[in-house]
């Protein structure tokens, strides 16, 4: 792997720092505070093409390869992970799937809206009683002649009030455990699908998050994404690279950590000298920058291994688990620093670590990610 940036990466990054700087990083504060992210940024995000990357260009994409879609899912973390968040998921978890299993129809039907930024996905794996464990869901879909009748409730849904179609799965068979699971594009105005947004979340507040209620939601049988019962497929092919756009956004978040850190450090005085003299000090911010560098590279590790067609989920899970963890002791590291003003949403330490925390639980809990690593490093299932 050559670890320079070509000329188009490093321009893709230069785009995505600026952007951030102008359009994300200033409103951070506030955005958290009202628990809403001012929704034009889609359109903005969607102009400059951030939410078609890796999309064919026939679809209505904007191509590039991934390690360019990390660098900016990365900058876009450092500026708010909500904003992130929009990306990684309408991209990176519906936009991608229907690149990789839609049929032609679907694909001409959706990516070229998804790519602009006209509409938006959400992905409705996640239930109330079903997280990890997401093989035994309950949501059924039941065939009726030429239609489906979905029933059911998903939670934690990224983008939920927002998007304009949920890849939702559901059951369609008897057979238990992730066979005879089922993935369907949903519309989210289809009758009988309902949406209420979940305010009160630690972190990431700025972001829509929702539970879906669907009751008699009738959806066509060309709906059906992917063959049925191969539901679990689509999902887990999906979230295999949705965990290195989490990773990429943690990077975001302790690169952030590490700005800050270094920049109160160097204005805060302490016992007659700025506190960037304190060994210890020192020592706070020599750890944030090991863990950016080696959540850094490992999450490039994983877009390389995409790029050049190489298997990468267990790779995907390594940077998931170390980038998430190390964000949370970045921005923890960067609030010690800080000391008590960084207990104020005045500096964005406080932000910072509430929004890293759930990169350790959401698309793979951190426990979840060391049971796949050792599984396949092992080769016996911990399930």
């Amino acid at each position: 792997m050559n670890l320079e940036l070509s000329e188009e990466q490093s321009a893709v990054r230069r785009l995505a720092r600026e952007f951030t700087e102008r359009e994300v990083a200033p409103y951070a504060a506030a955005w958290d505070r009202a628990e809403s992210v001012d929704r034009g940024i889609v359109k903005k995000l969607g102009a400059l093409g951030f939410l078609g990357l890796t999309v064919p260009e026939e679809y209505g994409g904007s191509g590039g390869d991934h390690l360019a879609y990390v660098l900016v899912t990365e900058e876009l973390g450092r500026g708010d992970s909500a904003v992130r968040g929009i990306v990684s998921v309408s991209l990176g978890l519906v936009a991608k799937t229907i690149a990789a299993w839609g049929t032609e129809e679907q694909k001409r039907a959706w990516l070229p809206r998804l790519c602009s930024g006209d509409a938006l996905g959400c992905f409705g794996l996640t239930e109330p009683g079903t997280g990890s464990d997401a093989g035994s869901l309950t949501t059924r879909a039941v065939r009726e002649g030429d239609s489906y009748v979905l029933s059911g409730s998903k939670m934690f849904i990224t983008n939920g009030t927002w998007a304009d179609v949920v890849l939702l799965f559901a059951r369609t068979g008897d057979e238990p455990g992730h066979r005879g699971v089922s993935a369907f594009l949903v519309p989210t105005d289809t009758p009988g699908l309902t949406r209420r947004e979940i305010h009160g979340k630690l972190g990431l507040r700025g972001q829509a998050t929702a539970e879906l209620a669907l009751d008699g939601v009738r959806v066509p049988a060309s709906a059906l994404l992917g063959p049925e019962g191969k539901g679990f497929s689509v999902a887990m092919s999906a979230l295999a690279k949705g965990r290195m756009s989490v990773a990429a956004g943690c990077v975001g978040i302790a690169q952030a950590a590490l700005d800050a850190a270094v920049s109160y450090a160097s204005q805060r005085e302490q016992f007659g000298k700025p506190i960037a003299h304190h060994q210890l000090v020192q020592e706070l911010i020599a750890d944030i920058s090991v863990d950016v560098d080696a959540a850094r590279l490992l999450t490039w590790r994983v877009a390389d291994l995409i790029d050049r067609g190489q298997p990468f989920a267990t790779e995907s899970s390594t940077a998931k688990l170390f980038a998430s963890e190390a964000a949370v002791r970045a921005a923890s590291n960067a609030l010690q620093v800080h000391g008590g003003y960084g207990y104020i949403d005045e500096y964005p330490a406080g932000k910072l670590l509430r929004d890293a925390r759930v990169m350790t639980l959401y698309e793979g809990t951190s426990q979840i990610q060391k049971l796949l690593i050792g599984r396949a490093r092992t080769g016996v299932s911990a399930f």
